[in-house]
């Protein structure tokens, strides 16, 4: 009995050639662009990883944004590489720039500082859960490696992380959420007192 080839269909080749094809960009997209992280500790609750969820965190974060300094502001979350340890990265929100100042949480020994040009203030969402710049104080922009643009895990989350909004009304543990997300985040920008900007005068 003669054996018989068999020959992939034309319709089952497309997917495997259509990887190969986006493959290359994917690489350079996820290298010098892009890259997904897992979340990891618990130093970004209830913003990041809160213990309600299931499952930790993934997120997309850009690499091109620390390129230009402006794209980077107070409220961020980045990434960057510990100022103690470069071999570690840490994932925090930018609470203060340049010439803002921010009052301080312990155990940082000053009670209010000056951010110096070229640095910001980072911490964790959750103080008591972060080492932050209430440990070692303002950090250079040259240790921001990216942004986070949105989350894409888990699907009950997916989408970019909006400022926390005073909730109009509701019960139960989601409104109480919401309502702690919004107390938490006002608590933290109200301790900023942001830089004066210098209007220049028109000349008539």
């Amino acid at each position: 009995m003669q054996n018989k080839r068999w020959f992939p269909r034309a319709g089952a080749l497309r997917t495997p050639l259509r990887i190969l094809y986006w493959a290359p960009l994917g690489i350079v997209l996820t290298t010098h662009w892009y890259n997904v992280r897992v979340i990891s500790g618990p130093s970004m609750q209830p913003t990041l990883n809160p213990e309600w969820s299931l499952s930790k965190d993934y997120a997309v974060f850009d690499k091109v944004a620390v390129l230009d300094k402006q794209d980077c502001h107070r409220g961020d979350i980045i990434t960057l590489k510990s100022p103690l340890d470069p071999k570690y990265k840490l994932i925090k929100r930018i609470v203060a720039e340049e010439g803002d100042t921010v009052k301080t949480l312990p155990p940082y020994p000053l009670k209010e500082v000056k951010i110096p040009q070229g640095y910001v203030w980072v911490e964790g969402d959750d103080p008591f859960n972060s080492d932050d710049s209430n440990m070692f104080g303002p950090v250079p922009r040259a240790l921001i490696e990216s942004k986070l643009v949105f989350l894409i895990w888990p699907p009950s989350r997916v989408g970019k992380l909006e400022e926390p909004k005073l909730p109009l009304s509701g019960t139960g543990p989601t409104f109480r959420r919401a309502m702690a997300a919004f107390e938490r985040a006002h608590a933290r920008q109200s301790r900023v007192t942001p830089a004066a900007k210098i209007v220049i005068p028109e000349r008539v």
